[in-house]
């Protein structure tokens, strides 16, 4: 069975492993993770859950502004403008993995996008000031074509159009260096303006392309910003938005790292991006409605980016740190207790290797039905708690991945959800429990028979004999 498994999984991670869009996709989100993990902080700040402080910087004015519209500042110049970074930051990995110049497939991605994003839409608004200045009357409720970026695109809704032209783009920039059309300047020019010139004509010919499919879009009544989000992100997300899918992904995901495959890599090359989607249309809602508001009837997603991290498992993949309790508690052999000793700080913050490696998960059938088991309970459990309505889904703030359990649930939701860790937590502690005696039990056996055997037998010098060196 395990041999069938390893024949499946093994191609199937090192394909994905390398295909270089997957790795663009993935390299370039980690661009705005440090902004957006920053910019968490000003949000929270601005919505911690104590209604006496959010009373205070609501209250509290400095100027015209509130303290909390100048907090929202910072996470509007995240996460409103998040499919900007990603976008930049696909074009220059992806620029990368083609061994063209980063900055320029950055620039060459953002132009590629900016092309196709409308610049006019229809405001419902009931009057607009003129060029000099004076108002300009519009009956109530009518429609006016304003000129501008709508914050939209430039979030959440556009980050599909940010991951494909992106690619494209810089797919298109590349083929035209390879192919050799290129400006090449005589000896003796500055480096930076040989690679400006150089980028000239595969520049044109991504502009003129992007610009030719613009113009299609156009004569078809549309854009392709509404086109891709009607078409493609809006049956992706709901596709992804489901319990079912995110139990798949994490069986998968599981049985990668039993391989010793980093299965959050392989499968979140394909997975994050439609969780980070998610994410920013729950925080966009967040936003809007206020913790009063933010409920699954509302319209939040309870899968996201946030209730993979902080609620699927605790620990690190596999939700070890119920593990390392039941090491901890319940096992008496000097080789588990070591190990989880040294691991138990590691994993309050996420990070899980030494247990992975160390005990080990890899290859070790005994411990891979509790871990998987454990995380697709808590998903379960989690997926249910917050449908019920116990509390609210995950609000869409970026916390690490790396806060420790009860911090992030409360962060992330409310007490509720903090208590609620705390509980998936100890039930893991259970499940995992009867594997991890049957495993010390033996470990304690190999440990009676080593000191039986006097492995380590003190070594007689008088018997040591150096005729034959």
């Amino acid at each position: 069975m395990m041999d069938k498994l390893e024949k499946v999984l093994m191609p199937m991670a090192s394909a994905i492993g390398r295909n270089k869009f997957l790795i663009a996709i993935r390299d370039g989100f980690l661009v705005s993770t440090p902004l957006l993990i920053a910019g968490s902080i000003f949000l929270l700040l601005a919505n911690f859950p104590i209604e006496a402080w959010t009373s205070f910087v609501e209250n509290c004015m400095i100027g015209e502004f509130s303290l909390a519209s100048l907090l929202s500042k910072c996470s509007d110049a995240t996460f409103s403008i998040m499919a900007i970074f990603a976008t930049m930051g696909i074009g220059y990995t992806m620029a990368r993995e083609e061994g063209s110049t980063p900055i320029f497939g950055a620039a060459v991605a953002l132009m590629a996008w900016f092309i196709l994003m409308p610049f006019q839409f229809n405001a419902n608004i009931s009057s607009l000031m003129d060029a000099t200045g004076a108002a300009v009357n519009i009956p109530e409720g009518a429609n006016a074509v304003v000129g501008g970026l709508q914050f939209g695109w430039l979030g959440s809704k556009g980050l599909f159009v940010g991951i494909i032209a992106a690619i494209c783009s810089v797919e298109l920039y590349s083929w035209v260096e390879r192919k050799g059309w290129v400006i090449k300047m005589p000896a003796g020019v500055p480096p930076t303006v040989v690679q400006s010139f150089s980028a000239l004509i595969p520049a044109t010919i991504v502009m003129t392309t992007f610009f030719l499919i613009n113009v299609i879009f156009a004569a078809c009544g549309t854009n392709a910003f509404d086109f891709i989000f009607k078409f493609l992100q809006t049956p992706l997300l709901g596709l992804g938005d489901t319990l079912g899918a995110m139990v798949v992904a994490y069986i998968f995901l599981h049985l990668f790292w039993f391989f010793g495959i980093n299965g959050g890599s392989v499968v979140g090359a394909v997975f994050n991006p439609i969780l980070q989607t998610l994410a920013l249309e729950n925080l966009d809602l967040y936003r809007a409605v206020g913790p009063e508001g933010y409920t699954v009837a509302n319209g939040a997603h309870i899968i996201s980016q946030q209730f993979q991290d902080l609620f699927a498992t605790f620990g690190g993949a596999g939700s070890t740190l119920s593990l390392l309790i039941a090491m901890l508690l319940f096992c008496k052999s000097r080789r588990i207790k070591e190990l989880g000793k040294l691991s138990l700080v590691p994993g309050i913050f996420g990070i899980n290797e030494p247990i992975i490696f160390g005990l080990p998960v890899v290859l070790n059938p005994m411990i891979l039905i509790p871990f998987i088991l454990v995380p697709t309970m808590n998903i379960v459990l989690s997926y249910l708690a917050m449908a019920m309505g116990l509390f609210p889904p995950c609000n869409g703030i970026n916390i690490p991945w790396t806060m420790p359990v009860v911090f992030s649930g409360f962060l992330s939701t409310n007490w509720m959800g903090a208590l609620f860790q705390i509980g998936l937590l100890i039930l893991g502690v259970f499940v995992y429990l009867p594997f991890i005696k049957i495993m010390d039990k033996q470990y304690l056996e190999e440990e009676q028979k080593a000191a039986e055997a006097g492995e380590e037998e003190e070594i007689d010098l008088d018997e040591l004999s150096l005729d034959d060196l």
